[in-house]
């Protein structure tokens, strides 16, 4: 690598708007960010599929199909 074109990597703190902290590195300081792994729905599993105007319905009437309940 050659030298001074390259920013400097140091130890950081990325904060959640949640109060989740995490450390890593980056060439950035002290990240503020609104939504982590710990809040975000699709990895907490509350994440909701929203049916907009019976679509689904709408497909398997179509097309003949059931739906199969959870």
């Amino acid at each position: 690598m050659k030298e001074g074109i390259h920013p400097d990597y140091k130890q950081t703190t990325i904060t959640c708007a949640c109060g989740n902290v995490i450390e890593t590195g980056s060439t950035k300081e002290n990240i503020q960010v609104e939504i982590c792994s710990n809040c975000h729905p699709f990895f907490t599993g509350k994440q909701k599929l929203v049916d907009t105007g019976g679509r689904v319905e709408k497909f398997n009437k179509r097309f003949n199909r059931t739906t199969k309940a959870n």
